[in-house]
C-alpha cells in the first residue's frame, strides 16, 4: 500500500458501443448492443441506454432482443477498437513508463514512476488531463480510478462510472469498501457470493467482522486469507509493464450443430490457418498444438498435442490438429469449435519433419463448462492478451455473428459457377459510388440498407440497394476524430 494515491485506473466507458455511437451519429443516445447477431451470438458491450432494459455482457443476445427489442445490434469491428486503444494507450504511456493493459479499454498505470504525481492533489490533476486528453483525442469519455492500491483503484474507477472520476485517500480504504457488496472484490464469483451469502455475510464490512479465521474456515485458507486482507483495503501488487502472452488461439460458434466429418474438418484446418496467423503476427511460435471441440450437449473437450519444438508453420498445425481431431466422437454434433497453440516462444525449430511426426502427445480432457461468449476466449480455455473478450472480446470479426461459412468447394467440371450472395452484416462499414461512407442497418431478401453518415455528421439518410449492387462495396472504418474524407 502506498501513502499517496499514485496508481491510476483506467476504464474507458462502455467501450464498444461508446465507439459505435461516435462513429454512427444517428445511434447517439440510443441503445446499441454489440456482439454476437447469431442464435448463439452473445453480447461483448451494451450501451448505457441499453443497460437500462436489463441488458448486459455476456447475456445471449437472443435474450437481449426480447428485453430490448429496439435497440441497435452490430458486429464488433475489432479493427477500428484497436486503433481507438492505440491512441488511449500511447496517452497513458506518456503519462509512466509502467503502463499495465488488462485489455483494450482498461489498464493501470504507475504515475510516481513517471514523475507526474506524488499526492494527492497532483494525481487527481494528472487524472483530469487524462480524461480531458482522451476526449479530445478520440470523442470518448473514460473512468478514472486513483487509489494507494490496483485493488482499490479499480474500484474507484467502478464507482466512477459513468465518465468520472473517484480518488480514494489513503487511511479511508475500509471506511469506503464496509458497506460494498463482497462481489465487489476480485476473485469473489458467484458461487463464493452465494456460500457467503447462506453464511450471513454480504458486505465487505461483515467479511472484516468474520475475521480471517472464519474466512479461511468457509473457503480454504489460499482464498480465505486473501479476501480477508483485500477486505481490509491491503494490496501490495505492482503495475507490471509487460505481460507476456501465453497463448494464442481462435474459435468459432456455429449457428446449428456440424454433423457432417468433412464439413468440420474443413472448420478445423481454417481455424488453424487463422490461429498461425495470429501467432505470427505477435512474434510468436508454439510447441503445445491445442483443439477445442463444444458437442451437442455442451460439454467441452480439449486435446492438445506437445511438438518437439516451437513452430509457426501452417502445415504443421494442421496436421497436428486434425490427428488430434480423429481422437473426437463428433457423431452427436458439434457447436464450437476452437484452435489454439500454448508454450510459446520468440523462435521456431527448423526440424518440421520430426515435429510433423512427433508421436508423443499430451492429451487432456475437460468435461462441462457452458456456451461462452461465441468466437470468444481461447482454445482450451487459454485466451490471448486481449478480454473480450472478454472477448469478447476475445472475439474475432470473422466469427462475431456466431456463425462460420462452409469451407469453399469447387464445382463440378463443366457446371456453371454462381457468384455467391454477398452478406452484410449489420453496423459494417461501406462506401457507395455516389452517396459516399455508410454503414449497414440491416440486410435480408436480396436488399441491403445503408445509413449514409460519418463520425461528426449530422444523422444520415437511410437508402436501400440490391445486395449485389456493383456501386456498393465494403469499406474501412473511418476515424473518430480528425479527417473522414476516407
Amino acid at each position: 500500500m502506498r501513502a499517496a494515491p499514485t496508481i491510476l485506473h483506467l476504464d474507458m466507458d462502455a467501450f464498444y458501443a461508446s465507439v459505435e455511437q461516435a462513429s454512427k451519429p444517428s445511434l447517439r443516445g440510443k441503445a446499441v448492443i454489440v456482439g454476437g447477431l447469431g442464435p448463439r451470438g452473445v453480447v461483448a458491450t451494451a450501451s448505457y441506454e441499453a443497460r437500462r432494459f436489463g441488458v448486459h455482457s455476456a447475456m445471449p443476445t437472443a435474450q437481449a432482443r426480447r428485453l430490448c427489442p429496439n435497440g441497435a445490434y452490430l458486429i464488433p469491428r475489432f479493427t477500428l477498437y484497436r486503433q481507438v486503444s492505440d491512441v488511449v494507450m500511447a496517452m497513458l504511456r506518456e503519462l509512466s513508463p509502467l503502463v499495465e493493459p488488462l485489455s483494450l479499454d482498461e489498464a493501470f498505470v504507475d504515475l510516481e514512476a513517471g514523475g507526474v504525481a506524488f499526492d494527492s492533489d497532483s494525481a487527481r490533476a494528472a487524472g483530469e488531463r487524462l480524461r480531458a486528453g482522451i476526449r479530445a483525442a478520440t470523442g470518448l469519455s473514460g473512468s478514472v480510478g486513483l487509489a494507494g492500491s490496483k485493488m482499490l483503484a479499480k474500484v474507484a474507477s467502478e464507482e466512477a462510472k459513468p465518465a468520472g472520476l473517484l480518488l480514494i485517500e489513503p487511511g479511508t480504504e475500509r471506511e469506503l469498501l464496509a458497506p460494498m457488496s463482497v462481489r465487489t472484490l476480485p476473485g469473489v464469483g458467484p458461487a463464493t457470493g452465494e456460500h457467503l451469502r447462506r453464511a450471513g455475510i454480504t458486505t465487505v464490512g461483515e467479511l472484516v467482522e468474520a475475521g480471517e479465521d472464519e474466512l479461511v474456515r468457509m473457503i480454504g485458507r489460499a482464498h480465505g486469507a486473501g479476501l480477508y486482507r483485500m477486505a481490509l483495503g491491503l494490496d501490495d501488487r505492482a503495475v507490471v509493464a509487460e505481460r507476456d502472452a501465453k497463448s494464442v488461439s481462435v474459435e468459432d460458434t456455429f449457428d446449428v450443430d456440424l454433423h457432417d466429418r468433412v464439413r468440420i474438418r474443413g472448420e478445423v484446418q481454417r481455424l488453424a490457418d487463422r490461429c498461425v496467423t495470429r501467432l505470427r503476427n505477435s512474434g510468436h511460435s508454439g510447441r503445445t498444438i491445442v483443439l477445442k471441440v463444444r458437442r451437442y450437449d455442451f460439454s467441452t473437450l480439449t486435446r492438445s498435442e506437445t511438438l518437439r519444438g516451437p513452430t509457426d508453420d501452417p502445415g504443421v498445425v494442421r496436421e497436428a490438429v486434425a490427428r488430434l481431431l480423429e481422437a473426437v466422437d463428433t457423431t452427436g454434433g458439434v457447436r464450437l469449435l476452437g484452435v489454439g497453440v500454448t508454450g510459446l516462444a520468440d523462435y521456431t525449430q527448423e526440424d518440421l519433419f520430426a515435429q510433423s511426426l512427433a508421436a508423443g502427445s499430451d492429451v487432456a480432457d475437460a468435461a462441462g463448462g457452458t456456451d461462452a461468449a461465441g468466437g470468444a476466449g481461447g482454445a482450451g480455455g487459454a485466451g490471448g492478451a486481449d478480454r473480450t473478450g472478454a472477448a469478447v472480446g476475445r472475439a474475432e470479426p470473422e466469427a462475431a455473428d456466431g456463425a462460420a461459412g462452409a469451407p469453399e468447394r469447387p464445382e463440378p467440371p463443366g457446371e456453371p459457377q454462381e457468384a455467391p450472395e454477398r452478406r452484410w452484416a449489420a453496423g459494417s462499414d461501406v462506401r457507395h459510388v455516389l452517396y459516399g461512407p455508410g454503414w449497414v442497418q440491416g440486410s435480408g431478401v436480396g436488399r441491403v440498407t445503408v445509413r449514409f453518415e460519418q463520425p461528426g455528421s449530422e444523422p444520415g439518410r437511410v437508402r436501400t440497394f440490391r445486395v449485389d449492387d456493383p456501386d456498393l462495396e465494403p469499406s474501412d472504418p473511418l476515424p473518430l476524430v480528425g479527417d473522414t474524407s476516407g
